[in-house]
């Protein structure tokens, strides 16, 4: 129904300027609101003339990046990183951790909260078109654990041993699809959870728990009662998430440098002994750089 104007229906002027008010001054937040955008990532000189880094990392993932009994950060990931503050500004202290959650490991980097993130980030062509990736710097992958009493001798066990074990797997992951396609003929048995594997391990209901190897490494340091095959099913490339942009070469540049010196001194290989991560074969992976674009090869 409407009423003319002027009838004792009609609108107040000053009520209906009142909300044209209310309306513009909406808008005009609304435009702010959506004018924002994210701060850009610091550039090499500016990191330098700042004098430290900022590094996105894990805190709850041991080995690549825990807190110890004291609060500490420690793991691969963490030694990296001061390896790289090293390497870049002379200081391997001048680092400034930021603990993400793997939903955050990505877009702290896109957002310009932090310079780099070294936070168990796996490198693939869709994440390739959001941000830069490093030269890997260790190579994750499904592999298995064991009960001590059942593996015995963890280092002689090969796929074939497993042909037919039943092996619990995250139901959904990836993992069991690599089980499925190495493994002949395996009675997959689906969890929801590291600890419901666990359990099954436990009460030998299961041979083997299949996850990935930067988890069960670390499963194995806190529960000594495991074993880690020492094989693993997959090579997937952990890499450092850079921003892109042609302001950043400089600083991609270094990492790149800094990381394939870490690779031809055997240091990276070292830390990743020294922490219990299983190693592939030197003769399965090689590190190519083009001059350009970092490359990596199986």
């Amino acid at each position: 129904m409407m009423f003319p104007v002027g009838s004792r229906f009609s609108i107040p002027r000053f009520l209906l300027h009142l909300c044209l008010g209310f309306a513009f001054a909406i808008a005009l937040m609304g435009v702010q609101f959506l004018a924002i955008d994210p701060s850009p990532a610091a550039t090499f000189e500016e990191i330098v003339t700042r004098g430290y880094l900022v590094v996105a990392v894990k805190d709850n993932l041991r080995p690549m990046g825990f807190r110890d009994r004291t609060g500490e950060l420690q793991g691969l990931e963490i030694d990296l990183a001061r390896e790289l503050a090293e390497d870049i500004l002379g200081d391997r202290d001048a680092v400034v951790f930021q603990p993400v959650s793997n939903r955050e490991r990505l877009q702290v980097v896109m957002d310009g909260e932090v310079d780099f993130a070294i936070a168990g980030v796996t490198a693939t062509a869709a994440r390739s078109r959001l941000v830069d990736f490093s030269l890997p710097y260790y190579f994750d992958g499904v592999t298995f654990v064991m009960l001590d009493a059942v593996a015995q001798d963890a280092a002689s066990i090969t796929p074939a041993d497993l042909n037919d074990a039943t092996i619990a797997a995250i139901d959904g992951s990836s993992t069991v699809a690599a089980v499925r396609y190495f493994i002949s003929n395996p009675n997959l048995v689906a969890v929801d959870s590291y600890e419901a594997g666990k359990a099954l391990l436990e009460a030998g209901e299961v041979d083997a728990f299949a996850g990935d190897t930067t988890v069960l490494a670390g499963w194995v340091q806190e529960f000594p009662q495991y074993r880690l095959v020492e094989f693993q099913l997959s090579l997937e490339p952990l890499c450092v998430v850079m921003p892109k942009g042609l302001q950043y070469d400089d600083l991609r540049r270094s990492i790149r440098d800094a990381i394939e010196r870490s690779i031809a001194s055997g240091w990276l290989r070292e830390k990743a002994t020294e922490w219990g991560l299983p190693l592939p074969q030197e003769e399965e992976v090689r590190w190519h750089s083009d001059g350009e674009r970092d490359r990596f090869e199986f």
